[in-house]
Order: structure tokens, then sequence, then C-alpha cells
């Protein structure tokens, strides 16, 4: 009993170009042709292809399977190593639909960073991607407090200094500065860890130093980066004061 190659496909519940595909990549054997053409498929051709099905089923990537041949089998320590990557995948799955639940939740971005949606509203361009960019430089820990001091955050200076544009002029930073400088006290004193962030770093510490520099001079024009400064340094002397 011989098939085509659509009859095949119909017998294994595959397609046509699955099983084209698989003889691209040389886990079936190209079958002999009948006079017409067309190829014909025998039972040893169509019990190869539901074993390829079968390990897919599994989760075994194709290029394994290719690896084993024809008579081969996996072993159970190639078992084991699947069912982890498995694992390791629906772990992946499980952590996006918990993304998806969140950004439906409170209605944010689909980029927003993850653990921020709740505070989508309050983070402008700049914010957002320089957030991103924080995700990648230091621990989970670090980013809780981050988001913590977004919701803290009511007062509306951050839209004043979003719309600051970057020739603004002395008096204007200076106003700001002194308008933010409350707030980032508050953070120094609540967070320490701001002023030695080492403990929380996911990567070596001139690395994030550098990157954090090379972020805000790209995603903050001057006047605001000058702002940001002139906050920083009131804050600090406001805590020193303190102590």
């Amino acid at each position: 009993m011989t098939w085509s190659t659509r009859e095949l496909a119909q017998l294994a519940g595959t397609t046509v170009n699955t099983i084209r595909h698989y003889h691209r990549l040389g886990l079936i054997e190209e079958p002999r042709r009948r006079y017409n053409g067309y190829k014909q498929y025998g039972v040893q051709d169509l019990v190869r292809l539901l074993r390829i099905r079968r390990l897919t089923e599994l989760g075994v990537p194709l290029s394994r399977i290719g690896e084993i041949g024809a008579d081969g089998d996996l072993t159970p320590d190639d078992l084991r190593q699947v069912d982890a990557e498995l694992a390791a995948d629906i772990e992946r799955l499980q952590r996006a639909r918990s993304g998806i639940a969140a950004i439906l939740r409170d209605g944010a971005p689909a980029d927003t960073p993850a653990g921020f949606e709740s505070v989508a509203g309050r983070l402008s361009g700049p914010d957002s991607s320089i957030i991103h960019i924080y995700r990648q430089l230091y621990d989970e820990d670090a980013m809780t407090d981050l988001r913590r001091m977004v919701e803290a955050d009511t007062d509306p200076i951050g839209d004043d200094i979003d719309s600051l544009p970057p020739d603004a002029d002395e008096a204007t930073r200076q106003r700001l500065a002194e308008k933010l400088a409350p707030t980032l006290a508050r953070h120094l004193a609540d967070y320490p860890w701001l002023s030695d962030p080492a403990a929380h770093l996911s990567k070596s510490e001139h690395l994030p130093r550098q990157t954090f520099i090379d972020a805000v001079v790209e995603l903050y024009n001057p006047a605001q980066i000058d702002v940001l400064r002139r906050a920083s340094v009131l804050a600090r002397e406001a805590g020193n004061d303190r102590r």
C-alpha cells in the first residue's frame, strides 16, 4: 500500500507543507516516485512521520530529532533536559499572561515596563524608557522600590519638567529644582540604597553607572538634566542638614 503526499498528511494528521519541511530538514527521506512523477510513501514513511509527530508533541526540537536519526531514541537524560526546557517555557508564558492581565486591568500601553502597569499614566516617554533600562541593571527589590516612588509622587512637578524646553531660563530651572528637591530628599531617606546602589545591581558596577549617564543624556534635554542635577544637590544637602 502506498500513499501520495496529501494522503500521507491526512493519515498522520498533519499538512503537506509540514511533510515537505521535514524533507528539507532530512527528517524523512525522499520516497520513490510513481511513473507519473508523484511521490509514493509506504508504511515505514508513515511510521517515521508519526514518530516525529509524537516527539514534537513532547516538545522535542526538530534539530534534536534529526540528531537521533530514524532508529535512535531519546535517553532519560535527553527527556529530562526537554522537560526542564518545557518548564522554563511554561514559566515564561505564565509571566507573559500575568503581564497581559496587568496591562488589561490598568489600561496601560502594551510596552509599559513590567511591574509598572498601575502607574503607567504617570510615566513620560523618557521615564518609561529609562525604567526599561533600569530593569536590565537592577534587581527586583530595587524595581519594586522604584515603583513605590512613582506611586508616591502625586505632585504635578513631573509634568512641568516633562514640558520644559531645552532653552529654559535660569529662574525656571531653579524654581523647578527647588520644587523637586523635597521629593528626592524623601526618596533618599526612605530608600537609602539610592545613595549606594551596589547591593542591588545585577551587572558590574561600572556598566550601570555609564549606562545611566548615557541614557539620561540621550533621553532628557539639557534643561531637564540641569533641573535634575540641581534638585539632586539640594536633596542631598537637605539630607545632610537633617543628619
